[in-house]
């Protein structure tokens, strides 16, 4: 078994940046009740991949929550409130970019814009319009666990590339991000409804189109229902999500939901399920189920703790009669003087499918999320 440490000067000096002491809030306001926020954050992590074969280790922008740059403004207006915001990645060496083969870094582009987003709010609810969420995004990852930070419902942010083996060592297999989904909503060029909040349930609905892809002509539209409530002292909170992504009268529809709920103790428990139905020929129908047991404390004076085990389970990815299933523990900790979370985590993957009973595959991450 090889080992390989890639280290490029970029993310080792966006490694070092993390232990800078936190910077005060970025924000400027005006004498009408407005104001301008810029925000932003660093995510360097040393990700770590054993595919039965070889293991690559390489330091890398971590997909999980890649690091980014953001404005906000606020601007009251009547008995509204307008708002426009402004977020992109920052295009560094990213863990969806390497697999077994390699790297292969693209460079910033106008994929990694993520929001260039307006919206009026009133007592009548929010419309939003331009790049940003969709309705369904988030509708798989209600989750009130603070190791949710490194572990969630979607499990293949750290090695979204890197290929199965089969049993005799061959690179034949699907890709970990092929075999692995949460269906949870994506950002579109869209027009967006919130409703007001009424005894903690809110619905949004949404259309919109992928502009940032060259080619991609097709219409999505979604729609979610969402809650959020204390009951005696404990958090909850849910979420279900129905997409649709329609090419000329050839449609995929999913249908996803998440619940969370966290306990004064700080113990918290977590589940996500989806299912989708896709009217391409050839194309397999995939579904999963998704819990986490997770605990949280104060047990440094620096900052709270977090631990946590998941664990995934779907089948039809990539191939009708495909089995995937997805373990792993974590811990995140919070340094509260630089306003840092520095996480750990173990995960293992397992696939079968029709074709061979593929090689495990596991991952270690250690990262750092420094956040302004």
């Amino acid at each position: 078994m090889t080992s390989n440490l890639k280290i490029t000067t970029a993310v080792a000096l966006l490694a070092a940046s993390t232990a800078s002491p936190a910077a005060a809030e970025l924000k400027y306001e005006n004498n009408s009740g407005g104001y301008v926020l810029i925000y932003g954050q660093l995510n360097p992590a040393i990700i770590s991949v054993d595919d039965g074969e070889q293991t690559e280790t390489n330091l890398l922008d971590n997909d999980l929550s890649r690091s980014r740059v953001g404005l906000r403004l606020m601007q009251p207006f009547g008995a509204n409130e307008f708002g426009f915001r402004f977020e992109t990645g920052l295009g560094l060496p990213n863990s969806t970019e390497v697999d077994q083969n390699g790297s292969f870094y693209s460079g910033w582009s106008r994929e990694d814009l993520r929001h260039v987003d307006f919206w009026l709010e009133g007592d009548w609810g929010r419309f939003s319009a331009g790049q940003g969420s969709m309705a369904s995004d988030g509708a798989a990852e209600a989750d009130l666990s603070y190791v949710g930070t490194a572990l969630y419902s979607f499990l293949a942010d750290s090695n979204n590339s890197f290929i199965f083996r089969d049993p005799a060592g061959v690179l034949s297999g699907p890709t970990v991000g092929g075999i692995t989904d949460s269906f949870d909503g994506s950002r579109r060029a869209r027009v967006r409804y919130d409703t007001p909040e009424f005894s903690g349930f809110t619905a949004s609905v949404a259309w919109g189109q992928n502009v940032l892809t060259s080619g991609d002509d097709r219409d999505y539209y979604d729609a979610a229902l969402r809650y959020a409530n204390e009951f005696g002292g404990a958090d909850f909170s849910a979420a279900v999500g129905y997409q649709v992504r329609d090419d000329d009268g050839t449609k995929r529809s999913d249908v996803v939901g998440s619940a969370s709920v966290l306990l004064q103790s700080g113990l918290s428990f977590t589940v996500a399920g989806g299912s989708r139905d896709d009217d391409a020929a050839g194309a397999s129908d995939p579904s999963y189920y998704y819990a986490k047991v997770g605990y949280e404390g104060d047990w440094f004076s620096f900052g709270k703790t977090g631990v946590g085990v998941h664990y995934y389970d779907g089948s039809d990815f990539n191939l009708d009669g495909s089995s995937t299933t997805g373990w792993g523990v974590g811990a995140v900790q919070k340094v509260e003087s630089i306003n840092t979370d520095v996480y750990l985590t173990y995960q293992e993957y397992e696939y079968e499918d029709s074709v061979a009973n593929y090689q495990d595959l596991s991952t270690w991450v250690l990262g750092a999320k420094w956040q302004f």
